[in-house]
């Protein structure tokens, strides 16, 4: 049966429909104007292809613009309509689940079009609903031995996701940028011989072609957040997008960014809570994690938290990961390096494998304690 969002409530009214004291229309006004917008209609999971196609049909012989969207169950967007419009066009056809008509600038990324949330799968490793993953690796691939070494390690001490940058953009010319293409295949390397996924970050459209047979997901790094053309062109893969919010980023500007890759077809994103940049220097960043709950409950997308980056203090990285997970977030990603001294990207804020290992050791009753699982990966050497 179709339910109405409470936006499509007239303006002014109270619960039960009737208007509120100083509305115009309690004091003479008896013209009212009802909504208009772009309404969202949730496709009903047992919808066919036939049905939905059969109600786009009606929906544009009425004169209404109506656009298909892989998105959750599948979701039918109609540009500008009334609620009139809604309830004589869609009525309660078996094809639509409920409609609302959204209050907020991104419409696909909304909580409404997947209650339950969405599970992204990276290699096979969920994120999302009741699982919570730990991605974990240096800031930069340093070598074919070392991120073996790093990944190897990281496997052992409770990492599901492997994660290494290819090409690091640096604020400074002068710092290392990393090693580029060839770094791809050593990562492909460690893929191969411990069976953890790979996430690195795609730094301009044209990297996507060369990157993508090496990593199982693609990393949008904050300073590139609203670099529009890379997001139009990561949408169009079939590969999960890990989006790092900016640093100046508000919540919305951060849900629109995801919402680009949702308009453009792929909906296998994960939201990331990195920090930002406020007055407090006593960390690198301030890790926002009352946005983090935030995002949660505004979007269906899973939602992680990089503490690394917030912090730039290894001893800050074990409390602020049992805090996200506490909060409800999916997920972490951790920078971790066998030897940070000698890292040449970050060091200064990567744990060690064996603190990996203890966090992971306190994050599991945690779990438990509010009702998510701490994944776990059957990774191993694989020759």
């Amino acid at each position: 049966m179709n339910e109405l969002h409470p936006a499509l409530q007239p303006p002014g009214a109270r619960s039960n429909g009737e208007p509120r004291p100083g509305d115009p229309r309690h004091i003479g006004a008896q013209a009212s104007v009802e909504p208009r917008g772009v309404a969202v209609a949730v496709v009903a999971p047992e919808a066919t292809e036939r049905d939905v196609r059969r109600l786009v049909e009606h929906v544009r012989a009425a004169g209404v613009e109506a656009s298909v969207y892989d998105v959750g169950p599948g979701v039918i967007l109609l540009s500008d309509v009334s609620v009139g419009q809604i309830d004589a066009i869609i009525g309660h056809d078996r094809a639509v689940e409920r409609v609302f008509l959204p209050d907020t600038p991104y419409r696909l990324a909304r909580r409404e079009v997947q209650r339950s949330g969405t599970i992204v799968s990276i290699g096979g490793v969920p994120f999302g609903g009741d699982s919570f993953g730990i991605i974990a690796g240096p800031c930069a691939v340093e070598g074919a031995e070392a991120i073996l070494q790093a990944a190897r390690a990281c496997a052992a001490n409770g990492a599901v996701v492997l994660r290494g940058g290819a090409f690091k953009p640096r604020s400074s010319p002068y710092r290392f940028q990393g090693h580029g293409v060839i770094a791809l295949e050593w990562l492909a390397a460690a893929r191969e011989a411990t069976g953890l996924p790979v996430v690195s970050e795609c730094l301009a459209v044209d990297m996507i072609e060369t990157m993508y047979p090496y990593v199982d997901a693609f990393q949008v790094g904050a300073r590139n957040m609203q670099n529009f053309d890379l997001l139009r062109a990561l949408s169009d893969i079939d590969k999960p997008i890990v989006l790092k919010r900016g640093f100046a980023a508000t919540v919305e500007e951060w849900l629109l960014a995801a919402e680009y890759l949702l308009a453009g077809g792929n909906d296998q994103v994960i939201l990331v809570e990195r920090g930002i940049r406020t007055f407090n220097a006593g960390t690198r960043f301030t890790l926002d994690l009352a946005s983090m709950a935030l995002a949660k409950r505004e979007t269906h997308l899973p939602v992680i938290v990089d503490p690394s980056h917030a912090t730039g203090e290894p001893a800050l990285i074990a409390p602020m990961t049992l805090a996200a997970l506490a909060a409800g977030a999916d997920g972490v990603m951790i920078e971790v390096h066998p030897a940070p001294h000698l890292a040449l990207s970050d060091g200064d804020q990567a744990i060690r494998p064996h603190e990996l290992g203890e966090l992971a050791g306190r994050l599991a009753p945690i779990a438990a304690a509010v009702g998510r699982t701490l994944t776990m990966h059957p990774v191993g050497e694989r020759r």
